[in-house]
């Protein structure tokens, strides 16, 4: 057995690896569980919208998006300029990367890079949307899909968040100023 288990230091050396886990209280459950329900309700309604269109709206990205959006809807990172910006950019550049140097692994690293790049300069970071070319290099993706699925599966996504955090979490999203 090693040293750490028999001096009992294994725990603090969890808690040091990985911080203090936040106590589990009625407010957490309740945060999580909203949290959780903003994410299926909006997952649902873009479901829902590309059945009625006959189009995807969906994309694997989307639901990295609504961890943001709905458990931490204050972050930079969820708002809507954000969320749509860097969802669009990032998917037209792995469109042009695509073009340029066809679908390849290589392709998927220099489109991820130029993304997260693009991002910063444009403030428009959103992790999740680093992604996209992954998806888009991956599908061989059109020309079309930065507005169908990504543009407008992004401002879906964003407007469920403004509707539900106003009537059902009562969070001020997006954030003021």
């Amino acid at each position: 057995m090693s040293d750490m288990r028999k001096d009992g230091a294994f725990a603090p050396a969890l808690a040091r690896a990985f911080g203090a886990f936040e106590p589990v209280t009625g407010k957490v459950v309740r945060e999580a569980a909203l949290a959780g329900l903003g994410g299926a309700v909006t997952l649902g309604v873009l479901a829902v919208c590309a059945w009625m269109a006959v189009t995807p709206l969906i994309i694997a990205p989307f639901g990295a998006s609504c961890v943001l959006l709905f458990a931490v809807p204050a972050s930079p990172l969820a708002q809507p300029r954000n969320v749509i910006g860097g969802h669009m950019l990032s998917a037209l550049i792995g469109i042009a990367v695509l073009a340029l140097l066809g679908p390849s692994p290589l392709a998927m690293a220099v489109a991820v890079g130029i993304a997260i790049a693009a991002m910063r300069l444009t403030g428009t970071v959103h992790p999740p949307a680093g992604a996209d070319p992954i998806v888009v290099i991956a599908a061989g993706a059109h020309w079309w899909f930065f507005a169908v699925p990504v543009g407008i599966g992004a401002a879906i996504l964003v407007v469920c968040a403004v509707v539900y955090h106003r009537f059902v979490t009562g969070l001020p999203y997006p954030k003021a100023g």
